[in-house]
């Protein structure tokens, strides 16, 4: 399975975000800007607590498994990778929300000084930080769930006998 690239995540980020300021700077034009919703760093927010919970789980399970503790629950590598593809998929989705919202909040930088807007403003940069806590919970989860490294065979070449 491919790591969480930062570089692809950033990419995502900033095209939506480019992508979202010009479409508020066009949708202002031509009417009244759609609403950032209060539930979008609230929902943000709530993937990132489950994301950590799992992660924690995770590194405590295998920590146990590892020091061969008795009683020790095993992790099944099918929920390991389940929990790592949710972690990626989470990220990917965080990063273009967090752009898009990022990008409206920009625009809303110009009008801060209607309350309406301010409140947009704030629950947009929320949602940015939320969007970010949700990266960073994966990008942990995908840590704690990566295979030691096989330290034994560096060369390539078959073990002597």
């Amino acid at each position: 399975m491919k790591e969480l690239r930062i570089r692809t995540l950033t990419a995502v980020f900033v095209v939506a975000g480019l992508l979202s300021w010009a479409g508020a700077r066009l949708w202002n034009a031509v009417g009244t800007l759609p609403r950032v919703p209060l539930a979008a760093p609230i929902v943000l927010a709530l993937i990132a607590v489950v994301l950590l919970a799992t992660a924690l789980s995770l590194r405590a399970r295998l920590k146990a498994q590892r020091e061969r503790r008795p009683g020790a629950k095993g992790v099944d590598p099918l929920m390991a990778a389940r929990a790592l593809v949710f972690g990626q998929a989470s990220a990917l989705v965080a990063a273009l929300v967090a752009g898009m919202y990022g990008g409206t909040g920009a625009f809303l930088l110009e009008s801060l000084d209607i309350p309406a807007r301010r409140d947009q403003a704030i629950y947009a940069g929320l949602s940015v930080v939320a969007g970010i806590g949700v990266i960073a919970a994966a990008f942990f989860l995908e840590r704690v769930c990566k295979l030691p490294e096989d330290e034994d065979d560096h060369s390539g070449a078959a073990p002597a006998a």
